[in-house]
């Protein structure tokens, strides 16, 4: 199956849970790609030790997952994006809902 995710905020227990989820869904040989949009983009300065969205994403890349970001989110923060938190677009996002099986959204 592929399932798309999409995190729009930047709690860090929600990103956590949200990263695990796609995690899980990658063990069971989903195809699975996380667009993060809005607050979500912040994923990795609110990342915290109890939840490690960062060490989260860090595995999900490792295991085959593909990892989108908004573009006008991040220079919106005046940020740049990078290997976790990609420069996309809302074509991407697009893309993502529109090959999905199922789209879950945090």
């Amino acid at each position: 199956m592929k399932i798309g995710v999409v995190i729009a905020g930047n709690d860090p227990e929600t990103c956590w849970n949200a990263l695990r989820y796609a995690n899980f869904c990658l063990g069971k040989k989903d195809e699975v790609k996380v667009f993060f949009m809005g607050k979500g983009v912040e994923y990795q300065k609110t990342s915290t030790e109890k939840f490690n969205a960062a060490g989260e994403a860090e595995k999900f890349m490792k295991d085959g997952g593909k990892i989108f970001a908004c573009g006008t989110c991040i220079k919106s923060r005046e940020e740049e994006g990078g290997d976790m938190c990609p420069i996309s677009t809302m074509q991407d996002m697009y893309d993502i809902v529109k090959e999905s099986d199922r789209v879950v959204t945090f």
